[in-house]
């Protein structure tokens, strides 16, 4: 009997193992196969937009393309005083010629009453100011205030019914949010590029005198300057400011002025015309690791000051050079982004306490901050 049941299982295995393949190969069935595997994996859905133009559309009515002229002086011939070239030129005694000089920038209208953000080195020096705004009007612009150590100009046009741009909040800012820069690159016309936030918090750059910037590989070219920085809603998050490279040209290493920093210097401009800062009349920098070590201490622990002002705060306090300031009103100074930061949101009169290193000894000093004398 066994005998006979392994010969007839034989046969029905193999008709069984013929069937499935028959079945799972069939071309019908590979469908349900798909949908089965499909069901079977966990569901994604992507939250990122697929289109950037609803951002664009809230922000870019608000940005404006800057046109200035000014005069200068036209090149003097190197042979004006020869007797020669006097006597076969007979023009060689007009009075020197002037010509016209052109530059362009961008800005950002920042509210209704026609204020407008732009970059101090857009419009330093020119006589005539004129924003081409996007729905084709124009009008002449006038220089509220400016301030060169932020490189930020605040500029008035007198237009109804103007765009303002929504304000964003740089401190949420992370790297690897997308940005877009607006501007007027080269004069073309308004053009939007795209890319990410790449570091923010960049200072010591040797670009301004404040420098608090926000980093990114979006193109920024010559006529980005004073255009907008705005995050991936629409709303603006800095000023564009300057490149890294010496060509000129973007190679993906931008800066903008944080808006909030912005803001604060346009406060300042709209109500005083400029910007006074507190002043202790010191000069210090970062401790290398190299001077660090031959001091003895990290090189976190502070600054070091290499100069003082004479008729300074400083001076009267008794600081002295070498000194070394450790802490500033008992937050740790660091690597001194903390106390550039104080001093571009101080104003005269302000208290400050220093804790200084000298030697061995750690000392605090007590000074007011008066007003920065002016050049000249």
């Amino acid at each position: 009997m066994k005998k006979l049941l392994d010969f007839l299982a034989w046969p029905v295995a193999i008709g069984l193992l013929t069937a499935l393949i028959v079945i799972f190969t069939s071309p019908g069935f590979r469908p349900l196969l798909a949908n089965l595997h499909a069901s079977a994996q966990p569901s994604v859905q992507s939250t990122q937009p697929v289109s950037y133009a609803g951002a664009v559309k809230r922000a870019a009515p608000a940005v404006v393309n800057i046109f200035t002229q000014r005069k200068i002086q036209a090149q003097r011939h190197p042979l004006r005083d020869d007797p020669l070239f006097r006597h076969f030129f007979n023009n060689a005694n007009q009075p020197q010629q002037e010509r016209l000089q052109s530059s362009l920038g961008s800005g950002v209208i920042m509210n209704p009453k026609g204020y407008i953000l732009t970059n101090h080195h857009v419009i330093n020096g020119a006589d005539q100011i004129v924003a081409l705004l996007t729905d084709g009007r124009e009008a002449q612009a006038t220089v509220i205030g400016t301030d060169p150590d932020t490189d930020l100009a605040l500029l008035k046009i007198n237009l109804d019914n103007l765009h303002a741009i929504p304000i964003g909040d740089p401190a949420s800012a992370q790297v690897g949010d997308v940005v877009m820069a607006i501007g007027n690159p080269f004069g073309v016309g308004q053009t939007v590029t795209q890319g990410i936030i790449s570091a923010v918090g960049r200072f010591g750059l040797g670009i301004n005198v404040f420098e608090n910037y926000l980093q990114t590989d979006a193109p920024i070219n010559p006529g980005n300057s004073g255009g907008a920085l705005i995050d991936a809603r629409g709303n603006l998050i800095g000023i564009n400011t300057a490149i890294l490279d010496k060509t000129g040209y973007s190679v993906g290493i931008s800066f903008a002025v944080p808006i909030d920093m912005a803001q604060r210097v346009m406060n300042e401009l709209a109500e005083h015309g400029e910007v006074v800062r507190g002043w202790i009349g010191v000069e210090a920098r970062r401790l290398t690791p190299q001077l660090a070590r031959s001091l003895g201490v990290e090189p976190s622990i502070g600054v070091i000051v290499t100069g003082i002002y004479a008729d300074s705060p400083a001076l009267y306090a008794g600081l002295k050079p070498g000194d070394i300031i450790t802490h500033l009103n008992d937050e740790p100074l660091g690597d001194g982004r903390r106390g550039a930061q104080f001093l571009e949101q101080s104003r005269p009169g302000d208290p400050v306490t220093l804790t200084i290193k000298r030697g061995l000894q750690i000392t605090q000093i007590q000074l007011v901050m008066a007003a920065q004398p002016t050049a000249g």
